[in-house]
């Protein structure tokens, strides 16, 4: 029996956002401003929730004063830019930051 491989980072948030977000998401490409593509759906308390499944999901803390959470969590693209680079500083540094 083989093991498949892991997904990828793009993957895992894809599915992650896609539980939380429901089917309007599906068609959402990664590179399209969320609050835009699905309004209400994508509101604060929703971002905020999209942020703790995120750091649940890859082990990460996002710092919600110094992290630009505006910027980094409006577009899946972003978002799979920030959880890469918070897993390489992790690996080079050992663990969490």
């Amino acid at each position: 029996m083989t093991t498949p491989p892991p997904a990828s980072v793009s993957e895992r948030l894809r599915a992650l956002l896609a539980a939380r977000l429901g089917p309007r998401y599906d068609a959402v490409a990664d590179d399209t401003d969320l609050r835009v593509s699905l309004g209400d759906g994508y509101d604060s308390l929703t971002v905020m929730e999209c942020i703790s499944a995120v750091e649940a999901e890859f082990g990460i803390e996002v710092d919600l004063v110094g992290d630009d959470v505006r910027h980094w969590f409006a577009t899946t693209a972003r978002m799979t830019r920030f959880v890469t680079d918070r897993l390489e500083d992790a690996a080079v540094l050992g663990g969490d930051r």
